[in-house]
């Protein structure tokens, strides 16, 4: 089979890297791609987010499926754009992409069916909204209605850091119009914790949970970013949470978009707080997190590929998702400066001899000089991912597969897993 990817970054190489593995794939591709991509799909330069230059491209190509990754192609409706022009295509329709495209479609969707989730109002007036935050004080939770790279929640401490939130989403346009209007919630408390799930419109498998690291420095510090780190499972996932969860919240958001007449098929980001009164919806996304699948594929048993024709024909059920035992990290390694300003275009030394030690390294901000060499392109530059037998085991080992790796200006967390 011909299959076309569509995306960049670190998780369309992990989904690249175990699409290879199948032996049904005979030829990969991926656009736009990255340096580290084209190790294992040819990488084809269309914007992600070109949705009609990627339909004419699969058509002419003869691709037989394309996994579509990132959340804009998905809501600017390239599913339904490869679905008309009779492609298979991995992912939601825009109708039911909108559960990560609009924070205010998926707060009302929650109320609406009694899915947990924390107390909110959504706002299109600014100075409505600065009342509000008066009222009732911080901590509090300022969210761009939109997509915002990740970048979109602010945490604010102080009643002041939410006023100038929600000035900065709605008069500055800081993220332009993702943010003409904005959630603004109650601050839930509680260890987040991440489950994917497959989803193909009726049915639901989760994949192992994970926990993300979103601040930019050591012990939760600095600004939101898009993920300095990831690992899978979570130890505070139990079996008895995993069961509330299924019940209470994964199973009820399925049957919700299906009776709003937007059938999910794709992957579904649970983002879960887990607060004494139990687990609550933080956010959905309409996709694979970033960096959550790349220890998640890490430890996947069963052909990616089979399970992705199974979301698109309605056949979940039928396949037998397999597992592996142990534990996987992801360590992001990020160009200094980023979320915020950061320069590209520095030499990557170290690769191979970080492959060496049994990690794998997933490029997200990388592209490939004429030369040969391999260059920094990106906010976040490189995930490397390791696994082990237990979650400690895997951390060591991500941490000493990133060890030879350099560029300059690199950062990272040292704690990633440890707080």
């Amino acid at each position: 089979m011909k299959v076309l990817v569509v995306g960049g970054g670190g998780r369309e190489h992990a989904i690249c890297w175990k699409l290879a593995q199948s032996p049904k794939v005979t030829e990969l591709y991926c656009a736009p791609g990255n340096g580290g991509i084209a190790q294992v799909a040819k990488c084809v330069p269309i914007k992600a987010t070109d949705v009609d230059g990627m339909v004419q491209w699969a058509r002419e190509n003869a691709m037989d499926f394309v996994m579509v990754a990132p959340d804009d192609p998905l809501a600017l409706g390239m599913v339904d754009a490869l679905e008309a022009a009779g492609i298979p295509a991995f992912g939601p329709r825009a109708s039911a992409a909108i559960i990560e495209a609009s924070k205010a479609f998926s707060k009302e969707l929650m109320k609406k069916y009694h899915i947990p989730t924390a107390k909110y109002e959504t706002f299109t007036d600014l100075d409505k909204a600065l009342a509000y935050i008066q009222e009732q004080g911080a901590p509090i939770v300022v969210k761009a209605d939109g997509l915002a790279l990740g970048k979109g929640v602010v945490v604010a401490a102080t009643v002041e850091e939410a006023s100038q939130a929600a000035r900065e989403m709605m008069e500055d346009k800081k993220f332009g119009e993702s943010g003409s209007t904005v959630v603004i919630e109650e601050c839930m408390v509680g260890p987040e914790v991440t489950v994917l799930a497959f989803c193909d419109g009726e049915h639901l498998a989760p994949m192992l949970s994970s926990q993300d690291h979103k601040r930019a420095y050591d012990g939760n510090q600095g600004p939101n970013t898009g993920g300095m780190g990831a690992f899978c499972p979570s130890p505070k996932y139990t079996p008895e949470i995993a069961e509330r969860c299924m019940k209470e919240i994964f199973l009820p958001t399925v049957a919700a978009l299906k009776a709003e007449g937007r059938p999910f098929k794709g992957v579904i980001y649970f983002g879960l707080m887990l607060t004494k009164d139990g687990p609550r919806v933080v956010e959905y996304n309409a996709r694979f997190g970033d960096p959550e699948t790349q220890p998640i594929l890490s430890m996947l048993d069963t052909d990616l590929l089979d399970i992705f024709q199974a979301c698109v024909n309605g056949t979940l059920d039928q396949v037998d998702i397999r597992w592996k035992p142990g534990a996987a990290c992801c360590l992001v390694l990020a160009s200094g400066g980023y979320p915020v300003k950061y320069q590209s275009g520095y030499p990557i030394s170290g690769l191979t001899e970080a492959e060496a030690l049994g990690a794998t390294v997933f490029h997200a901000g990388t592209k490939k000089a004429d030369s040969g060499e391999v260059l920094t392109a990106g906010g976040r530059v490189l995930g490397v991912t390791a696994t082990g037998a237990t979650l400690e085991e895997a951390i060591a080992a991500a941490y000493a597969a990133a060890k030879p790796i350099s560029f300059q200006d690199m950062h990272f967390r040292t704690d990633i897993g440890k707080v």
